[in-house]
């Protein structure tokens, strides 16, 4: 099992954000973690990213106990925030190495991290030139090369397509998908239906709550994903 999250539960004060949320993701997959906004998603991604920690449950990252194993732990994953965190002002390449020397790849080994990270988002032409005069896909590969620097058996992406146009959006989906078909362990966030493809894993995330775990075709039965969507998170009156 290359993620598993088991009985993870998080607060803000009195505000219960996440209850007892468990899940694991096999070497390989593609699993969305489908919810609207407010789910608890972000929250989720804080505390798999140590930004929050919890007093409970447990987050095994490639056989790395994110409790006890942090820095081993992290290392194994890449990570795309729903906000953008390049250097405007440095070029694509230069964003890279950067990254590539805060977990040690510096030299040749690093040049060869940074020009396969590249090559695998189809940016290499883009290399030197500033982020600031990328368009917001070119942006987003950015971020996605820049992850993948490591080599990471887990990437994980926090809504990633906010704010990218149909087109971008569509070009970002399907090179995620492309690289979990590769071997990569993907978690990918979201509130859009139209990102998950019928055999990907859906977690269903509602109110700090998985509702539902299975794949898409499978849980949606005959209905669309979207109704079924839909239908799962009505919130009662």
């Amino acid at each position: 099992m290359t993620l598993n999250v088991s009985h993870l539960s998080f607060s803000y004060g009195p505000k219960q954000a996440l209850t007892d949320v468990s899940f694991e993701v096999e070497k390989g997959c593609f699993a969305a973690l489908l919810g609207p906004n407010g789910a608890g998603k972000s929250t989720l991604f804080a505390l798999m990213t140590r930004l929050l920690t919890a007093k409970g449950g447990e987050i095994n990252v490639a056989g790395n106990d994110l409790a006890t194993a942090p820095q081993a732990a992290l290392a194994e994953m890449g990570i795309v925030f729903q906000k953008p965190t390049l250097d405007l002002d440095l070029t694509v390449r230069q964003n890279l190495t950067y990254f590539a020397a805060l977990h040690g790849l510096s030299g040749k080994t690093g040049r060869n991290s940074i020009d396969k990270a590249l090559e695998r988002l189809g940016i290499s032409d883009r290399a030197a030139e500033k982020v600031r005069s990328l368009n917001g896909g070119h942006r987003r590969r950015t971020e996605l090369a820049r992850a993948l620097v490591h080599d990471p058996s887990v990437l994980l992406l926090d809504e990633p397509t906010v704010g990218l146009d149909a087109r971008s959006r569509k070009a970002i989906t399907t090179h995620v998908h492309d690289l979990a078909k590769e071997g990569l362990t993907v978690l990918w966030a979201t509130h859009l239906t139209d990102e998950i493809e019928e055999t990907d894993q859906l977690i269903l995330l509602h109110q700090g709550n998985v509702l539902q775990d299975g794949t898409a075709k499978n849980l949606c039965a005959d209905h669309d994903l979207q109704t079924w969507f839909l239908a799962q998170t009505k919130v009662q009156p």
